[in-house]
């Protein structure tokens, strides 16, 4: 296969082995800075350039694109898929994922476990919603945080009055959500490929700290996870439509419960706490789904 990778930093982690693994199976691989891409948008002759050359002939195109740069990336991921070109996770399923409010609601649809959510844009009926959550302690989440950035653990209806309402008038979209104080500051990150977990972890938060995130200075270790469990992190997955995905999820007192999903979730700590070689996972997975694709053309009678 001739890859595209659409990254900003060919240095990180995640990325470094995804180019390891790509070649190590024989595959040529082009790491491709997403924000220098720039694109022909025609019916006749759409093309897409970088750095003065037009980018053809790759087969498939790992997407692995930052959140703030969503906008543009999805477009350039987009033009690839207009020729063809065979996406890890297509630019629909991640702008879906993107958005923390929307996934939650196609979850919720799906009949999938959720800590219980409360969204509102006014201020004039909080005491409402923090009731409806549960009351307090809560979490209040920013829309748009990442890594645990935008996230507030309040522990008294006053305090989560006050942080509501200074973010709501600095315009910034919030949910609320009732606190899982049984997961005691921890949480499982399932690896989905395909309609499998290949890999699972358990993080835990650094003493005093109720997120678990790694880069807040939490730690990871293996664990084996649940029937349900595995099923859930599938389903969610599946839901948003992405082929390879990270589905953070609580343990709680009613069964596990989904934070977030990931569509373009780190390598170095999962691969680390399992001793897996993901990235390798990743590439073969590519692999049979582009085999699959070419027999499925192959058989399409011509018209």
């Amino acid at each position: 296969m001739k890859i595209a990778m659409l990254a900003r930093n060919a240095g990180l982690y995640s990325h470094k082995r995804l180019v390891e693994a790509a070649v190590a199976r024989g595959h040529e691989i082009k790491v491709i800075d997403t924000l220098k891409v720039y694109m022909n948008i025609t019916s006749h002759r759409p093309d897409i350039r970088y750095k003065g050359e037009v980018l053809e002939g790759f087969d498939a195109v790992i997407p692995r694109i930052g959140s703030s740069i969503t906008f543009y990336g999805l477009a350039v991921l987009t033009q690839f898929e207009m020729l063809g070109v065979y996406p890890l996770n297509d630019a629909q399923s991640i702008s879906r994922s993107r958005d923390k409010l929307r996934s939650l609601q196609l979850l919720s649809r799906a009949g999938l476990g959720l800590p219980v959510t409360g969204f509102s844009n006014s201020t004039q009926f909080t005491d409402d919603l923090i009731e409806m959550v549960g009351g307090v302690p809560l979490v209040i989440k920013m829309l748009e945080g990442t890594q645990g950035i935008g996230v507030i653990l309040a522990e008294t209806v006053q305090s989560a009055k006050s942080v509501i309402e200074a973010l709501r008038g600095l315009n910034a979209n919030i949910m609320v959500q009732e606190y899982i104080k049984e997961a005691g500051g921890a949480d499982i990150r399932c690896l989905v490929i395909g309609d499998r977990v290949v890999a699972s972890m358990k993080r835990q938060g650094a003493k005093g700290e109720f997120r678990s995130n790694l880069h807040r200075g939490g730690s990871a270790v293996s664990i084996k996870i649940t029937p349900e469990e595995r099923s859930t992190a599938v389903r969610a997955c599946k839901t948003l439509g992405l082929r390879v995905g990270g589905v953070d999820m609580l343990r709680s007192n009613h069964g596990p419960v989904i934070m977030e999903v990931n569509s373009s979730p780190g390598l170095e700590g999962i691969e680390k706490a399992t001793n897996l070689d993901i990235a390798s996972k990743i590439i073969i997975h590519m692999e049979k789904q582009l085999k699959a694709k070419q027999t499925r053309r192959k058989r399409t009678p011509k018209s």
